[in-house]
């Protein structure tokens, strides 16, 4: 059971971490009628938010449970919740590092390559669709 307790872990999260992201993205566009991605910004925000309390409270090992911590909330919540955040985390560290050109590069090739790629999948998508 030990080997798939990780598995488990990150499924169980992920599982109301996708539900969190839809229950909140629902509730937002409820309550506010803009064109504005509100509820994507907060999801993503929030979920950065979390993930760096996590992430620093993960570095001080304070808990024995810190692994399956990681694993359940921040591997499977946060991760189905929002990818974001661990592209955040990431930046952060490389920052925290002083390795100042690679989260640079991290960064715009992040936003540049990931709407390159979007407007590639509709092509796809129109193209199956034709």
């Amino acid at each position: 059971m030990s080997r798939l307790l990780p598995y488990l872990l990150v499924g169980i999260g992920g599982f109301a971490g996708a539900n969190a992201r839809f229950l909140v993205g629902r509730g937002v566009a409820t309550m506010f009628d803009t064109r504005f991605p509100l509820g994507t910004f907060l999801i993503n925000i929030s979920g950065s938010f979390l993930l760096g309390i996590l992430g620093g409270l993960a570095a001080q090992k304070t808990s024995p449970a810190s692994e399956t911590i990681r694993l359940a909330l921040g591997v499977g919540f946060l991760g189905a919740f929002t990818t974001f955040s661990a592209f955040e985390l990431e930046t952060y560290s490389l920052l925290a590092e002083r390795a100042w050109i690679t989260a640079t590069a991290n960064v715009l090739a992040s936003v540049l390559v990931g709407l390159i790629a979007v407007r590639a999948g509709i092509v796809v998508a129109r193209m199956w669709l034709a």
